[in-house]
């Protein structure tokens, strides 16, 4: 028996607390019950269902509850379901390890398993700074970032990360990095293109590489799209030059695809697009499908080879408990075997084109600009004036989602839909039209929220 909506919320409150969130705003926006799932779509604890327009924080590549991926965990629970990786193996975790590197053509073939997003790029901060003082290279141990760039809140991760909200109220304990202008295409001046803007960035990563290179470790970097930005898209070609420049000055290329692979860019690993592989490429999120915690670092020979060695020291000194869990690598394989069988690659590409055809209308839009799209994912921006004392547009965004019947959550004044890769054309069209109902109806609020409030100030 299901618990009642206000009993669930109020514990809820009580005893949870809850990511990315300032608890006291859920007096004026509750939470949202969720009971069970099933594809694309959440069901509340009042019967109501929402279109998972963002496969629930990116993760649920195939929906939720998909059958193959259950029968997987099902028929692992039965074996193994955990064992220590430090002297132990387990036959999911090599699969696993095997099929990813394959995946990268061989390039990339020793997997470092760990247990989120964040935590991936610690490693592979880490993994780079050490691979140098193996090499007698201790100098090397700087960082380098891009504008508006995020790689995760832990404090290693939160180092290489530029959004102020989670970098400000930690900046104390954080270390210094160095950071590079983003080769967001909306930074186009009149007449150029997203290409000219990442030759402008490209630029200031070579000069800060020609004075720095002897202390920079490694540079890390979200390939084709900044998620947490706003859904800033940039050109290959900013991919293609910085592994140049890597090559260049002896600098590592962090790939950080956690949000952005996995088919979301249009092609398996985003980095594909611009010919090149990196260092150190970080998966998480969708790699599971979105049923279990996971994450992996690949890299390459070379980095494994740095760390072979009879000193424990020259060792790669990490580790999590759950590392590699038998469960989460059977969810992961699962997810593979899914890309497979579906063709989601290829059948992604006319499914999206279906919800980028029905976004057009925004084209002409006066408060939208940047509608885009990169794969499976879209994004628009909006111009909204925000009164005093007002929720934000996300927030109240969200809200009117929610009452069309679908799960979105903007960035900012950014909307942006990445829904599982498994969506109907009726499904597409009701997210479509939660999209824009959603749209009319929060700039309609704020329209009157606006006159309300130049009624009362000529008063």
């Amino acid at each position: 028996m299901q618990p009642s909506t206000p009993d669930l919320v109020t514990r809820s409150l009580r005893a949870v607390w809850h990511p990315c969130t300032q608890m006291k705003h859920h007096e004026r926006i509750p939470l949202l019950p969720i009971t069970s799932a099933k594809g694309a779509w959440l069901y509340d604890a009042h019967g109501r269902r929402y279109l998972d327009g963002i496969s629930s924080w990116w993760v649920n590549l195939f929906g939720h509850a998909h059958p193959a991926i259950n029968a997987a965990v099902t028929e692992q629970l039965d074996t193994l379901e955990h064992v220590m990786l430090a002297g132990c193996t387990h036959e999911p975790a090599v699969l696993l390890a095997e099929r990813l590197s394959a995946l990268t053509g061989g390039t990339l073939g020793h997997a470092f398993f760990a247990s989120d997003g964040a935590s991936a790029v610690e490693i592979a901060l880490k993994m780079s700074f050490h691979f140098w003082r193996n090499q007698g290279h201790a100098d090397k141990r700087d960082f380098v970032c891009i504008d508006n760039g995020y790689h995760g809140e832990t404090l290693g991760a939160l180092a290489v990360t530029d959004v102020a909200l989670f970098r400000d109220a930690y900046g104390p304990l954080l270390r210094h990095s160095h950071r590079v202008p983003s080769p967001d295409a909306r930074l186009a001046r009149l007449g150029e293109s997203a290409a000219h803007v990442a030759t402008r960035a490209l630029a200031e990563v070579a000069r800060l590489f020609e004075a720095r290179a002897n202390r920079i470790a490694a540079i890390i970097v979200e390939p084709l799209v900044q998620c947490a930005a706003g859904m800033a898209m940039h050109d290959p070609s900013y991919l293609s030059g910085l592994r140049k420049l890597c090559d260049e000055y002896g600098v590592h290329l962090i790939a950080d695809e956690i949000a952005v692979g996995f088919g979301r860019t249009g092609t398996f690993f985003a980095h594909e697009q611009a010919g090149i592989r990196p260092d150190f490429l970080c998966l998480s999120k969708g790699i599971s499908g979105g049923y279990l915690p996971l994450s992996v670092v690949l890299s390459t020979d070379d980095i494994h080879a740095a760390f072979y060695a009879d000193e424990v020291a020259r060792g790669f000194l990490h580790s999590h408990s759950y590392t590699g869990n038998p469960l989460a690598c059977r969810a992961a394989l699962a997810t593979l075997d899914l890309f497979e069988s579906t063709d989601a690659i290829v059948t992604n590409e006319a499914r999206f084109d279906v919800l980028e055809q029905g976004l057009q209308v925004l084209t002409s839009h006066p408060r939208v600009t940047h509608l885009r799209r990169r794969g499976a994912i879209l994004a628009f921006d909006v111009d909204d004036h925000v009164q005093a004392g007002q929720l934000g547009f996300a927030h109240r965004y969200a809200r009117h989602a929610l009452a069309a019947g679908a799960l979105l959550r903007p960035i900012g004044r950014t909307v942006y839909l990445m829904p599982p890769y498994i969506l109907t054309q009726e499904e597409i069209a009701q997210l479509i039209a939660a999209t824009l109902d959603a749209l009319d109806k929060t700039l309609s609020e704020n329209q009157s929220m606006h006159n309300l409030h130049s009624a009362r100030s000529s008063t």
